[in-house]
């Protein structure tokens, strides 16, 4: 079936949503070993782990594997977005903050699409629009009363926000600030992964092993004794703060052979893409046409944005790069029964519809910018990056030091 921008509004406002799932190996092959993402364990000396999770599938559990979450893989959406609107590819308003010209200018441009908490991250929040503090600017109050009935004010700035949500948990209520769930859901998952031990614990153990070694050009041995303190080292106990360590507490000398429990092989690994219809559904713009327009430009960003990503490839991490196992997988339209039909779909059709369902917006009376909304950080946020600056250069204000205050 051929989706075009009449039949995809019609879809949004009838149906369930659109879903696109991609079988992936890891590009060594069937069997080459990958590495998923490490998380802190817990309890003393925690060793990083991984996240497994048991699946039912085809009558079975079998053990699966995080490759990439549901929030990297947005951020890795949004950064194809905004490559693609700075290349003038497609027309995506978005905020961005400008240090450019500030004290810190090596910080650049953080915009609302790579930002942690997009439209209503602090970057934005300790910025000026128009010589205002940018909450008390008009831009800022559309953005801070915008609710899900009420949303048009993120479209016309930053739909993003829209698109992979956003909360507004630093607004005048606080934690009770308005909230927009995710109407895209993508992540990665390895399936049958070889854990070892019983198939019943709760947390296995890799199956892969992470050998690690360093032989240290200067020669220098273990036996010999330094003296650290939380910023520095000598030769000698200079005062209190400076306690007997061995050359590795201070990164030197060999790191011994060791061996980790990180790694997996498994059957094959599977993308999973989803664009709910009804999520969409539930934000409000006014009247019916707006409502229509808006969210199918929604739906079509979603859209843009994946298949924007998939030339960007899956290169995830170091040891972690996936490409598809026999081709594209095809693009499902989900309808109110259950039942699917294959739509026709890839990268330049994609941004086609998106940039017609922008005019659609625009002629249904949305005032959407086709530049960026640019943002000055005000000079306690300057500040504050100038002396974390500052800190970080004396190994003082870190956790590491604070850690050390601590124990003292």
């Amino acid at each position: 079936m051929q989706l075009n921008l009449e039949n995809l509004t019609r879809f949004v406002e009838n149906d369930a949503g659109f879903r696109r799932r991609q079988r992936l190996q890891p590009i060594g092959g069937p069997g080459s070993t990958v590495f998923p993402p490490t998380y802190p364990g817990e309890g003393r000396d925690p060793k990083p782990r991984h996240v497994f999770e048991k699946r039912r599938m085809n009558g079975a559990d079998i053990w699966s594997v995080l490759l990439d979450s549901v929030q990297s893989a947005a951020n890795r959406v949004e950064e194809a977005l905004l490559e693609e609107a700075t290349a003038g590819r497609i027309k995506l308003p978005y905020l961005v903050v400008d240090f450019t010209k500030t004290s810190v200018p090596e910080i650049g441009r953080i915009t609302s699409l790579d930002a942690p908490h997009r439209i209503y991250d602090a970057i934005l929040r300790d910025s000026e629009f128009d010589g205002k503090p940018f909450k008390k600017s008009e831009v800022g109050h559309r953005l801070q009363v915008a609710s899900p009935s009420n949303a048009s004010a993120i479209l016309e700035l930053s739909p993003n926000a829209l698109a992979f949500g956003a909360w507004n948990s630093t607004g005048e209520g606080g934690g009770l600030g308005a909230k927009f769930p995710r109407c895209l859901v993508s992540e990665i998952i390895g399936m049958s992964v070889a854990v070892r031990g019983s198939s019943e614990v709760e947390d296995p153990t890799p199956g892969g092993r992470r050998p690690g070694s360093r032989m240290d050009p200067l020669g220098i041995l273990k036996g010999v004794q330094v003296f650290k303190s939380p910023t520095d080292w000598s030769d000698s106990q200079e005062n209190s703060t400076f306690k007997k360590s061995k050359p590795s507490e201070i990164n030197h000398g060999n790191i011994a052979p060791s061996i980790q429990d990180l790694g997996v092989t498994m059957d094959y690994a599977e993308h999973t893409m989803v664009i709910t219809f009804a999520g969409l559904r539930r934000l409000r713009f006014g009247d019916d046409r707006r409502n229509a327009a808006a969210r199918a430009m929604l739906a079509a960003l979603g859209l843009a944005g994946h298949y924007a990503q998939l030339r960007q490839g899956f290169a995830l991490r170091s040891r972690c790069d996936l490409v598809p196992e026999e081709g594209a997988a095809p693009l499902e339209l989900l309808h109110s029964d259950g039942g699917a039909e294959t739509v026709d779909m890839d990268y330049d059709r994609a941004i086609s519809l998106y940039n017609d369902s922008v005019d659609q917006a625009c002629a249904a009376g949305f005032n959407i910018s086709m530049k960026p909304t640019e943002l000055t950080p005000q000079a306690k946020l300057v500040y504050l990056v100038e002396k974390s600056r500052e800190l970080a250069l004396a190994d003082k204000g870190g956790e590491a030091a604070e850690a050390a205050g601590a124990s003292s």
